[in-house]
């Protein structure tokens, strides 16, 4: 690790740190800008002047000190000003008075991610009816506030021309729509949090109209994907759908329980193209022009060229974005007759790419790129040097590559899973000789299957064998007990592991500092100790939670993110409402909790947070009653229940059915015309135990806002329950009455942490707090689980996962 030249690191990290901050407050970006440029300048005169006065052309100690500090400044200066002259493309005075209005905006979109379905039916890169990233570039306001959409109509109104990169919510087609597409229509714009790479959320109001196809170079790159996808899933097992993902970057035939096993064994980094494949591009064009003699200009403009292609090619990710970057700069070097050294090559990438899109700062595939590069370029060369000692050289890098990317991003991974990979290195030890076989030759499927379909399948065959390696290295080490250590969570527990990785290299005589082997041998026992006192600390808390929580529990709220997914049971049987929108987490909950079979699944409606995890639990119900299914996509979900062997009603109010001791009956929707599907179409159901049962009353109110609410209590005479399922993840818009009616002790609010939509509003805390309830939010609860009260009382007992109420408390009970 000496003599690695560290010139561009500083200002790299000072323009990271600054794009974190003032992508939050770009209002501040411009001040800063001209702060840290004149800063600069001003820094610049002083160590000349003072250098002129020392007769000798150099700076004294205080000079060098402010000359190292002029380059960082420069990037600081640079990086304010790309989001203060960014900032107003993205969000124009027309955008901001939509968000601020709430009013019905028409849009111009192009799709930042393609989607749709292959001929086998596996959705492309996006799942149509759930969220989709895209970009609004025309926007005109068509309806003033307050006015219906049937009211929309052309008045005029100026067409505003802008970049603002927006999550398109509920979006739907039918056939497949590539990266760059266009699509016209009415939606409704809600505000995101400053900093989040998507200015806002877009909601469409009726259907989108297709009005472009995209540029001819991705359009093509598309069809090529498409073909090459197509020969790909032709083949059996998971490496079938693995060999995309390696290849191209297509991930859309990964399904829940391979992404499960590849995150869980730490791959999870092969099931998209990484960095690495824009290294494998430029290699190969490299090595075939200095086989063929070509000057070196040639050599380096083809590779250019290849580069740009590889990119269209499989889309612009993060990692792929980086690592491009860094190659272009690499060739440029290389164009001038200098070697591209590793450190600075990556800090002019990282400078280069905050310059180009500043809220890329805050994205964790970022960061972890720009950790693993920084990792390999530093820690893999003194690492296999250490390994040298016990084993071949070959062996050794073979084990000291994945070991430093692992040991440099596993401080970052905590913050999204806070668990140990303790199988994580060894994987990518085994999967690390099959992966660039598999993208290589994958990508040269790729490229033939339009001209030599034949070829194609040949080189997918071969392909698919080191793409099967992988995915069995997946499932297998995935499924081995003790394949991960559970380690504390958040900015605590990443600084915990950061520490503590310092503290094994320095173990490990990296860097090699004074005090020699008696310096390791301390170092090595503080850290072995520190370790096993975190991951002990870490797996005695849960532990001793586990012994607390209640086994005679009946009804569960599952931590699903931002969604629903409710269980109540009784005698065994399990009902489940809504699925929440990933699978993985509703299958992780239902592991948690022992449960292998759902009697009856109730779909309240049909939104991607209700509905999204049902693949989780396909064959595994056994009834389905549901409110109205309108869209197609509404419709597939059912059929796939039914298709694995469910069986499927539509419930209005009125209707009612048993479930062990429990009598459910449904008060919302009146009947499938009365109100057209969605939030205020929700199926809602009261459950209420049979004389004699210790069963706590509950209502779900699925999303109904404050005017279905109303109409509920005018259509039905509700009574008190002890549990309630808020509507519509705690927004502000409830009626009150309800909740008083309800006087309910326990309200449970489904809702994702750090969700940008305002859940729990602060309205919706108040009025349930006003009725005499409790909230349980899986944020900050996790798991929640009612049980009858110890003793013969009245009262409910709670078990929350964490937070405030973490353990077992009663509540309602008789004083």
């Amino acid at each position: 690790m000496t003599g690695a030249d560290l010139r561009l690191a500083l200002p790299a990290a000072c323009a990271w740190l600054a794009a974190i901050m003032l992508v939050g407050l770009p209002w501040a970006s411009g001040l800063a800008a001209g702060t840290a440029l004149a800063a600069a300048v001003g820094g610049l005169v002083v160590v000349r002047r003072a250098a002129g006065e020392r007769g000798d052309g150099r700076p004294g100690s205080g000079g060098r000190v402010l000359e190292a500090s002029i380059l960082p400044l420069v990037a600081i200066g640079v990086v304010a000003l790309a989001i203060a002259l960014q900032q107003p493309v993205r969000e124009p005075p027309a955008l901001r008075a939509a968000l601020d209005s709430g009013a019905p905006v028409e849009v111009l979109l192009a799709l930042d991610e393609t989607i749709g379905t292959t001929e086998g039916g596996s959705d492309a890169l996006g799942t149509g009816g759930g969220a989709v990233d895209a970009t609004i570039v025309a926007l005109r306001p068509r309806i003033a506030p307050g006015e219906a959409p049937e009211a929309a109509r052309s008045d005029g109104a100026e067409l505003v021309e802008l970049r603002a990169p927006v999550v398109l919510l509920a979006f739907e087609t039918d056939a497949r729509s590539p990266l760059g597409s266009r699509w016209h229509g009415l939606v409704r714009l809600a505000p995101l949090e400053p900093g989040d790479d998507r200015v806002a959320l877009a909601r469409p109001l009726g259907d989108l109209d297709a009005v472009g196809r995209p540029p001819p170079m991705i359009e093509g790159a598309d069809a090529l994907r498409e073909r090459f996808l197509d020969v790909a899933v032709a083949f059996p097992g998971p490496g079938a759908a693995l060999l995309p993902g390696l290849a191209i970057g297509d991930t859309s035939a990964v399904d829940a329980e391979l992404d499960e096993a590849m995150k869980r064994s730490s791959l999870s980094h092969l099931t998209a193209v990484s960095g690495a494949n824009c290294a494998i591009v430029v290699g190969l064009v490299l090595g075939l022009g200095a086989l063929a003699r070509w000057p070196r200009g040639v050599r380096i403009g083809i590779a250019l060229a290849a580069l740009g292609g590889f990119v269209v090619l499989v889309t612009p990710q993060a990692s792929v974005v980086r690592a491009s970057v860094m190659a272009a700069v690499v060739l440029l070097a290389l164009a001038s007759g200098r070697s591209g050294r590793g450190l600075p090559v990556l800090g002019a990438a990282v400078l280069g790419i905050l310059a180009l899109d500043p809220w890329i700062a805050r994205d964790y595939g970022f960061a972890l790129s720009v950790l693993a590069t920084g990792a390999l370029l530093v820690l893999a060369g003194p690492l296999a040097g250490r390994l040298a000692i016990v084993m071949p050289r070959a062996i050794a890098l073979w084990v000291a590559v994945p070991l430093a990317a692992q040991l440099a991003c596993q401080p970052v991974l905590i913050l999204l899973a806070p668990e140990l990979p303790l199988i994580g290195v060894v994987a990518n030890i085994l999967a690390a000789p099959a992966a660039p076989v598999a993208t290589i030759v994958g990508m040269a499927a790729c490229l033939a299957a339009p001209v030599l379909p034949w070829l194609a399948t040949a080189l997918a065959a071969v392909a698919w064998v080191p793409a099967s390696w992988i995915a069995g290295i997946a499932v297998v080490t995935s499924g081995l007990p003790g394949s991960t250590a559970p380690w504390p969570e958040g900015a605590i527990g990443a600084l915990l592991l950061a520490g503590l990785t310092v503290g094994a290299l320095v173990a490990a005589g990296i860097p090699a500092l004074d005090g020699g082997r008696r310096l390791r041998a301390r170092a090595a026992l503080a850290t072995a100790s520190a370790l096993l006192a975190v991951i002990g600390a870490t797996a005695g808390a849960d532990a001793l939670g586990r012994l607390g929580r209640p086994a005679d529990w009946i009804i569960a709220q599952c931590d699903v993110g931002q969604g629903d997914a409710v269980i109540v049971r009784s005698e065994g049987r399990i009902a489940l409402t809504d699925t929440g929108i990933e699978p993985e987490l509703l299958a992780e909950c239902l592991d948690d909790l022992g449960i292998d079979r759902i009697d009856l699944l109730v779909l309240t409606h049909f939104d991607a947070d209700h509905v999204g995890g049902v693949d989780a639990i396909v064959g595994r119900v056994d009834a389905v009653i549901a409110g109205p299914a309108d869209a197609a996509r509404d419709r597939d979900v059912l059929e796939s229940l039914a298709a694995g062997g469910a069986t499927v009603d539509h419930v209005s109010a009125g209707e009612a059915g048993r479930h062990g001791e429990y009598r459910w009956r449904a008060l919302w929707p009146p009947d499938h015309r009365g109100v057209p599907p969605g939030n205020d179409a929700s199926l809602v159901l009261e459950w209420r135990g049979a004389e004699g049962c210790r069963c706590p009353s509950l209502l779900a109110l699925g999303d109904l806002g404050r005017g279905a609410q109303e109409s509920l209590r005018e259509a039905v005479r509700l009574a008190p329950v002890d549990v309630v399922k808020v509507g519509h993840h705690g927004s502000a818009d409830q009626d009150p009455a309800v909740y008083s009616t309800a006087h309910a002790a326990l309200g449970l609010i489904g809702v994702g942490e750090e969700n940008t939509y305002g859940h729990p509003a602060a309205e919706a805390l108040a009025m349930l707090a006003d009725s005499g309830g409790a909230a349980l939010r899986s944020d900050l609860h996790g798991l929640v689980l009612v049980a009858p009260a110890n003793g013969r009382g009245d009262g409910w007992r709670v078990w929350t996962e964490r937070g405030a109420l973490a353990g077992p408390e009663e509540v309602g009970a008789d004083d």
